[in-house]
């Protein structure tokens, strides 16, 4: 494994560990970002970017670790927040932020217990080789999150490691946090989710079942498969979605569409520039968010539903002439 220069790109190829036991004997020494990284958001992005800068300039590997499931989910599954990214696109996403290798530890009852001072001695140290930690200010780690970075700025002075603690990030004056991605997210605040993840926010997901196998989409319409991931709040967004490899400008409702009775809850995504596709029940789906445009409503009527359908379609087809003409133009970005 090079110790050479290497710039953060867009599809990188990162080792990714599962297990302290699978990590190179002499991967270290190094440096090391600890966390959930739920959303790989910009806060996130700024602490890994230092991370892999320092390593690089000392002549080091740099080394994202996470958890899997989320501790929360281990700890306490009833009162767990949904989560914006599950493990393989929270992989593809911490590739890219520069880190020489990702590992992922199973959290469970025996990782749970271990103390904060024998993660750093036995596993930091003595695996890793660590010479500098980088973390937020609002990190906390070992059995019972008991510890902290004032607790690890100790260790790193007994141990022989730098600790270097990051501020919040802070965008367009709102402080990035998962549980804020979560919060505006859940309101279908897309523009403020989408300054603090750096990127759209998206799904990745399959159809719902039910079209058969090797079946072509003959109808402008998908239904997302039951998503346990974190949804936007209930109405209607302009999307964009993107089936195996073709990418369609779309409208989506997430709700529990309240006009027709008994039908329950659904993600149900209308292609605007729709062209037959294949389709199965595993065909990956991935559904970015861009814009709520309002809230579910319970209509008088299918025909009343049906006016105000053709009005979100053409506000979103001028969402999407308006991004083109941006994108084309330089002046009116």
């Amino acid at each position: 494994m090079s110790r050479e220069s290497m710039s953060p790109n867009p599809n990188p190829v990162v080792p990714v560990y599962r297990s302290f036991d699978a990590v190179p004997r002499d991967f270290g020494p190094s440096t090391a970002v600890i966390g959930n990284f739920d959303g790989v958001h910009r806060g996130h992005q700024q602490i890994l970017g230092a991370a892999a800068a320092e390593a690089r300039s000392r002549g080091m590997r740099s080394i994202a670790i996470t958890f899997q499931p989320h501790p929360a989910q281990f700890l306490y599954p009833q009162d767990a927040p949904r989560l914006l990214t599950f493990l393989p696109e929270r992989l593809k996403l911490l590739a890219t932020t520069g880190v020489d290798a990702i590992l992922v530890l199973d959290f469970d009852e025996v990782l749970s217990r271990v103390t904060a001072e024998d993660f750093v001695r036995n596993f930091l140290v003595g695996v890793l080789q660590v010479r500098g930690i980088h973390e937020g200010s609002n990190f906390r780690f070992g059995h019972g999150a008991k510890a902290g970075v004032n607790e690890l700025r100790a260790f790193g002075e007994e141990f022989g490691f730098n600790v270097q603690v990051h501020p919040a990030v802070r965008v367009h004056g709102l402080e990035v946090s998962s549980s804020a991605v979560r919060s505006l997210i859940a309101a279908g605040d897309m523009r403020r989710a989408r300054w603090m993840l750096g990127r759209v926010f998206g799904v990745h997901s399959h159809p719902a079942k039910g079209r058969g196998v090797g079946t072509k989409l003959l109808v402008p319409t998908v239904n997302l498969a039951p998503y346990e991931g974190l949804l936007p709040g209930f109405g209607v967004y302009v999307t964009r979605i993107t089936v195996g490899d073709r990418c369609f400008e779309a409208v989506t409702n997430v709700g529990n569409r309240p006009t027709f009775e008994g039908v329950g809850f659904g993600v149900e995504t209308h292609i605007l520039n729709f062209e037959p596709i294949d389709l199965t029940d595993e065909t990956p789906l991935n559904l970015e968010f861009l814009l709520r445009l309002r809230g579910e409503m319970q209509w008088p009527s299918t025909e009343a539903l049906k006016a105000q359908i053709f009005r979100d379609v053409a506000r979103a087809k001028r969402y999407f002439q308006i991004a083109a003409l941006r994108q084309g133009d330089s002046s009116l970005r």
